[in-house]
């Protein structure tokens, strides 16, 4: 039967069967903290390094200077997220689900933890007669300012949805005859670079009248300068009321840390909607001057249109009325553009434009991008559908992925990431591939907690989602670190480790990071501080990996592109071959924290970083054969066949890889020993097992899930990273942890070898614990404990969950024969 065109489009808008949904009055039972209480084994192994680290830090905030680790104030989690507003690369502004806008990511070198009390929608409902019978803020948290603002909403009859990157929340207000939906869209869109990357979002109010009277009903906008930080009252403040095309509202200009910034209100001026205007309140004011004309005649007078110039804290407001008649319904569209249109990083000083810039201008682009959210979020929001409508509508799949797969696609937009115009920066070799020419340089931090962009060990993880979502943003990273391998650093760094003085970056080595914010990144590369990075053994293979995995483009090598990074390549595999001591085809690690495990030490050869390296030989094979590379292609060839007999011959043990060649540590089961066959499997290539015998991935899979997940909290919170002799390995505290991240990819790799009940089941146990009982959804961490605790919020590495719907989408054969 055919669908009608309008049961269609309530289909693409209507709230979502799956996503994160809760009452606005929902509170969360078990509250968990950001520390750990290691035992005094650990305690004692890692008191010099502790000691080290308080003196680090002491001395970086006398001299001024950034400390991108912060293990002295760490955040505890507030708990009330909903899905964040805007694009990607130009500043985000997180909102609670109870209807608050906090967390604020618009200053690249801060993730403020502000809620903004003067940041609200108001609702006023007007009967028949033209008294108002109703009118509250459309949040339930508690303010401590605009004493008069009110709310008198029953948030067990309001509920919220969440399904980045949209959200719904719906306030029954039929008591006064009014069903109220908000829709908010942000622009995040797969494949479409022009919209992604825009700094706004659009609210989309739809006003059911359920009475037999008409209701004349008004949603007001309000918002003030800043970002709820102190130093919002040293801002230069002014405002403007604007009509741009079927637009009407109010631009409010200030500065955030000396950089041009305007916040826009705006609201589509069709017929029966009336739009007025506020250029000034005070924000901490009791707010009644704003209150009682909305409580009286539902919009603004012109006393409160006035333009002001002001040096200090600012409100500014619109307001939209409506009239609708009884049984209809009628929307109300607005939106909120926030335009910083550059960046200037400190230490030298840099500045950097946004990419949106490129189209929309550096001066006064905010009422073209009102203009331009205007004319396509209908299209936004069919696009979105169409790409969430395959996982949504498959009844194979569990109903907490569906919710998970895309709400952790948050940090793309929330994790700090900025996307860059490369106009007056690098000049690029001509006629060439290199993306950067186009759609500029994109990156985003480790996390909310650990400020360094694009941390490229944590990054191997999160990057299926770049690269399933906006491959070319992906490719973007990878010319970065294929011109940062090359690049000459000429200073060095102190080391917290070992208290020596290293140099920042070596020749031919992959960086950790490509810099703080609170620096100059991009240049200053490498600002991770514990450990020197130069001769980690994870980072060369991990740059090759994902070279070989961006090649493939709708199943077929993309010549050019690996041409542009073979030589790249070759380099970091040369230099990390003088890790294979023994000339024996694999390489072994050196006794002290050198790969992305940063205090778990491993010895001689090891499961995680051995598996990586061989994955790393065996990609570089092919690539050599794709470039007709016949003697390169020899020559890995020939350390592949060397390495793979003697990686199963030291590591095999009979059910599982032990995790390196040490005596005391040997046996640990480490839930992330497949990695380099998790990887494969993501390129394509894990079928052929080149590394991994099938028998021993098996056995080694459910070795794991038996021990790591099943006897770890009773499968309800993933994987822990080491369990030895039948308990969770405590050697340090990483082998206790749970990595949210790792977990997922575990939870992918099981799916990839048919496992598709212990792998939902894995991830499941995970999320839901995290989501249901802690909290922590569109915050969350890097690492959960058995009890009580967590580690570093906000994280990049759970984006890794896109790996699980890459196996979901290459195991569907298998899937069809198994019914």
């Amino acid at each position: 039967m055919r669908i009608p065109k309008r049961s269609i489009l309530k289909q693409k808008t209507e709230p979502p069967q799956y996503g994160f949904k809760v009452k606005l009055n929902h509170e969360y039972l078990e509250k968990r903290t950001p520390y750990f209480k290691p035992s005094l084994r650990i305690i004692w192994d890692l008191l010099p390094l502790c000691l080290r680290y308080v003196w680090y830090y002491l001395m970086q905030k006398i001299t001024g200077k950034p400390i991108v680790m912060d293990y002295i104030i760490m955040r505890t989690a507030e708990r009330k997220y909903g899905v964040p507003i805007g694009g990607i690369g130009s500043g985000t502004i997180g909102r609670g689900f109870k209807g608050e806008f906090c967390r604020f990511q618009l200053r690249p070198n801060a993730c403020e933890y502000n809620t903004v009390d003067a940041n609200q929608f108001i609702v006023t409902i007007k009967d028949k007669n033209q008294e108002t019978i109703f009118q509250s803020c459309l949040s339930t948290y508690k303010k401590t300012a605009l004493s008069a603002w009110q709310c008198l909403l029953n948030p067990s009859k309001c509920s919220y949805i969440g399904l980045y990157p949209r959200a719904w929340t719906q306030y029954d207000l039929s008591k006064y005859g009014v069903l109220l939906t908000c829709r908010q869209i942000s622009p995040v869109i797969p494949h479409n670079y022009e919209s992604s990357c825009l700094p706004c979002a659009v609210f989309v109010w739809s006003v059911e009248n359920v009475c037999g009277d008409d209701r004349t009903v008004t949603i007001s906008f309000t918002f003030k300068n800043g970002t709820g930080s102190r130093v919002d009252k040293k801002s230069a403040c002014s405002s403007k009321a604007f009509s741009y095309k079927s637009t009407e509202g109010v631009v409010l200009y200030h500065t955030l840390d000396k950089l041009q910034c305007s916040y826009t209100l705006a609201a589509k001026s069709v017929a029966n909607v009336n739009v007025t205007k506020c250029l000034n309140f005070n924000p901490n004011s009791t707010g009644s001057t704003v209150w009682n004309q909305l409580l009286k005649n539902g919009q603004f007078d012109k006393q409160l249109q006035k333009n002001p110039h002001i040096f200090g804290e600012v409100g500014v407001a619109i307001a939209a009325q409506i009239n609708v008649s009884s049984k209809n319904t009628q929307d109300i569209e607005m939106i909120l553009v926030w335009d910083i249109p550059s960046i200037i990083y400190p230490a030298p000083q840099t500045k950097y434009y946004r990419y949106y810039t490129d189209k929309f201008g550096r001066e006064d682009a905010a009422l073209k991008i009102v203009d331009f959210a205007f004319e396509n979020y209908e299209k936004w929001e069919e696009d979105i559908y169409q790409w969430q409508r395959p996982v949504l509508e498959d009844g194979w799949l569990p109903d907490w992925y569906k919710s998970a797969l895309f709400n952790e696609l948050y940090f793309i937009s929330d994790g700090g990431s900025v996307w860059l115009s490369m106009k007056e920066h690098e000049v690029l070799e001509k006629n060439s591939s290199d993306p950067r020419n186009k759609y500029g340089r994109f990156a985003y931090l480790e996390g909310h907690e650990y400020r360094m962009y694009n941390s490229y060990d944590v990054h191997f993880y999160a990057s299926h989602a770049l690269n399933k979502n906006w491959p070319i943003l992906q490719r973007c990273i990878q010319y970065d670190l294929r011109d940062f391998v090359f690049a000459e650093v000429d200073l060095k760094m102190w080391m917290l480790y070992n208290g020596e003085i290293v140099e920042r970056k070596k020749p031919n080595s992959v960086p950790h990071d490509a810099g703080t914010p609170k620096e100059s990144p991009f240049s200053l590369i490498n600002s991770y501080p514990i450990h020197d990075v130069s001769n980690w053994r994870d980072l060369g293979s991990k740059f090759v990996l994902q070279t070989f995995r961006d090649a493939w483009v709708e199943g077929k090598m993309d010549a050019p592109f690996i041409k542009d990074m073979y030589k790249c390549c070759d380099a970091v595999m040369q230099r990390e071959l003088v890790y294979d001591y023994d000339d024996n085809g694999l390489i072994q690690n050196c006794g002290e924290p050198d790969q992305t495990y940063d205090t778990w030490v491993m010895v001689g050869a090891s499961a995680y970083c051995g598996g990586l390296w061989l994955a790393a030989v065996y990609a570089m094979t092919k690539m050599a054969k794709c470039l007709g590379l016949t003697k390169d292609q020899e020559f890995y060839q020939k350390i592949f066949d060397k390495g793979v007999k003697t990686f199963n011959s030291k590591l095999w043990n009979g059910k599982y890889y032990s995790f390196d060649c040490s005596n005391d540590q040997s046996a640990s089961i480490m839930s992330d020993q497949l990695n380099a066959q998790w990887y494969l499997g993501c390129i394509g290539e894990g079928k052929n097992y080149p590394i991994f015998p099938q028998p021993n991935v098996d056995s080694a899979l459910r070795i794991i899930y038996k021990n790591n997940v099943l006897s770890f909290c009773e499968g309800k919170m993933g994987a822990v990273n080491g369990f030895l002799n039948g308990q969770v390995d405590k050697v340090t505290v990483q082998s206790q942890e749970v990595w949210v991240g790792v977990t997922y990819a575990l939870a992918a790799t099981m799916i990839q070898e048919g496992m598709f009940e212990e792998g939902f089941k894995t991830a499941g146990g995970m999320f839901k614990s995290m989501t249901e009982r802690f909290g922590l959804i569109f915050d969350t961490p890097e690492a959960l404990y058995e009890e009580k605790c967590y580690r570093s919020l906000g994280y990049m590495r759970p984006l890794s969950i896109w790996s699980m719907q890459l196996a979901w989408e290459a195991t569907k054969e298998t899937r069809k024969n198994s019914r």
